[in-house]
């Protein structure tokens, strides 16, 4: 009888005698002889060790030999009460007892192969299970991380269109601004050409009157604007540059969306039968990531937010230079209607000026006292400002100097910046205050002696205002090149 499934096997290295009839004698040799197995339980793989033991054949030897280490003089006779040649060395019990055990452990040893085929199912079933099980979550996640990625990236087309509308629409505001810009070129060139022929003006008529300081204030204020529209058109070019900056961020974010999509999608379709698949030992152990999900997400955000928040700047810089443009296009006209009204006055006032002379010329040098006191009050302020300015900017340059995590940008930091700031700007106002008062200053002296030669150069004044002067400002660039739409 052969038992199914049982692992150990072995083969006879000679065919099966048949089985006697009666017990063999005793005295019988069993050389030679193998363990009685089956012939079908062979097993190949077994060890050597298993065949030399069972093939151990008992032996009937002197007892000398069995005790080598005796001496041949202690060595007690054998007598045996049975007849010549027979004698055994087990008795039927044994032999029963043998076969009982090893049955036994036949059968002890069938119980736990048993066990441990089913351990093995259940193993090798669990394997499979958590296999699958972990290859389906891995999908899973994966085509979790796919749709992140596909939202991400559909933001990120959605904001990357409408910053290129903005900068476009920007770039055509820089342009109008840049035509409004050189449009202011022609009254600032007809103001400065109504001053230098009013200059021309002989004795008395040199008087620093309403028309002059109209024509300074015309010349002001389109410097003014002119200042403000070169402001705002480097405010334009530094918002392109932060627009273009945006894009290019959001650029480079899309393009290294669309190549994750890209890995992660083929890694999503990749099957246990799809081809192309390796063992790449130890890859598991390398770790080349550089975020999490949360910082990869924050990073998308934090570009999408940085555009947005430069999209949204860059309309509202839109709508104050469109403000701007008709505002200083609206000053310049106002401006220029009344340096016309002031020319008309003086034009009339001539005429009755020479009985006003001397009253003028007393005020002229009342104010000149009061320009020199002011510039100097203005020279002592700019120098006790310059005092001020070496303070914070002696105790910023000693804070550069701080060791390591010592350079701190602390409240000290940002006050002291913030004060060398508004002491810059207040000499800069102090130094254009200098400036104004100076030259006006000039303008009061210069009128000193106009007022004295007033009476003899009277017609030639009246043909300066009226005919060069006036002659120039009938003509002025309308409000629609101002604003740079043409």
């Amino acid at each position: 009888m052969e038992l199914y499934g049982y692992p150990l096997k072995a083969k006879f290295s000679q065919p099966r005698p048949p089985p006697p009839k009666v017990l063999p004698a005793t005295s019988t040799s069993y050389k030679q002889r193998n363990p009685c197995h089956p012939q079908s339980f062979s097993t190949p793989w077994m060890p050597n060790s298993y065949y030399k033991a069972a093939a151990l054949n008992p032996t009937l030897s002197p007892l000398a030999e069995s005790f080598p280490g005796l001496p041949p003089t202690k060595v007690v006779p054998f007598v045996s009460k049975r007849p010549s040649g027979v004698f055994s060395r087990h008795t039927l019990d044994d032999w029963h007892r043998s076969n009982m055990t090893n049955y036994k452990e036949s059968e002890t040893t069938r119980h736990k192969a048993e066990r441990l085929r089913a351990d093995l199912s259940r193993a090798i079933k669990d394997v499979y299970q958590q296999a699958k099980r972990s290859q389906g979550e891995s999908t899973q996640n994966l085509g979790e991380r796919v749709s992140n990625i596909e939202y991400w990236k559909s933001e990120l087309c959605i904001e990357l269109d409408a910053v290129i509308r903005e900068t476009n629409s920007l770039a055509d505001m820089q342009k109008r601004l840049e035509r409004a810009l050189a449009d202011t070129e022609g009254p600032f060139q007809v103001a400065h050409k109504c001053l230098l022929n009013r200059e021309k003006r002989m004795g008395i008529d040199l008087v620093s009157d309403d028309v002059e300081k109209q024509l300074i204030q015309e010349i002001k204020i389109i410097k003014s604007c002119r200042e403000r529209l070169q402001q705002c058109l480097d405010a334009v070019n530094a918002q392109l540059m932060c627009n273009k900056e945006a894009r290019q961020e959001l650029e480079k974010d899309l393009a290294d969306k669309q190549l994750g999509h890209h890995i992660d999608s083929k890694c999503h379709q990749l099957k246990n039968t799809s081809r192309g698949l390796h063992f790449f030992k130890g890859v598991e152990r390398i770790d080349a990531t550089v975020s999490v999900p949360e910082t990869w997400a924050r990073f998308t955000d934090s570009n999408i937010l940085r555009s947005q928040s430069a999209r949204a700047a860059s309309a509202r810089l839109r709508a104050s230079t469109e403000s701007l443009l008709m505002g200083t296009a609206d000053e310049m006209w106002r401006q220029f209607s009344r340096v016309n009204d002031a020319f008309a006055g003086r034009i009339t006032e001539t005429a009755n000026a020479k009985s006003k002379i001397q009253t003028h010329l007393a005020k002229t040098r009342q104010e000149i006292f009061q320009i020199e006191t002011k510039i100097q009050v203005i020279q002592k302020t700019i120098r006790d400002k310059e005092v001020q300015l070496k303070v914070a900017q002696t105790r910023l340059d000693e804070r550069t100097r701080r060791p390591n995590v010592e350079l701190c940008r602390d409240a000290a930091q940002l006050r002291l910046v913030r004060e060398v700031n508004e002491i810059n700007e207040t000499l800069r106002n102090l130094q254009q205050c200098l400036r104004a008062s100076e030259d006006m200053l000039q303008m009061l002296v210069r009128s000193k002696g106009v007022l004295e030669h007033d009476l003899v150069v009277k017609n030639n004044s009246l043909f300066i205002d009226q005919e060069r002067c006036m002659g120039m400002r009938r003509s002025y660039p309308s409000t629609v090149q101002i604003l740079g739409y043409v």
